[in-house]
């Protein structure tokens, strides 16, 4: 088990949306997800961290804990498949 990361200024609401992204990338590698249930999430991760270096700092930590990445997830869904599974 490990903690996400997460911003103690978030919402609550942005809090749960930002951990359903990472509950769908850690799905894209362990069963497989649709391509358009990550970029939903992922667009609404964009939404609530902005700027780049941010989304980059928050992708390392998520996957220094759980071996997972949210960057190649996105990699894999610009490759257009409608399943992906890593």
């Amino acid at each position: 088990m490990y903690e996400y990361p997460i911003d103690e200024t978030w919402s609550i609401e942005e809090i749960t949306d930002v951990i359903a992204l990472y509950n769908i990338v850690e799905k894209a590698y362990e069963e497989g997800i649709k391509r358009d249930d990550f970029m939903k999430a992922y667009r609404r991760f964009c939404e609530i961290v902005d700027a780049k270096s941010e989304q980059k700092r928050l992708d390392r930590a998520f996957e220094k804990a759980s071996g997972y990445s949210i960057y190649r997830v996105f990699k894999a869904c610009q490759k257009g498949d409608e399943h992906i599974h890593l």
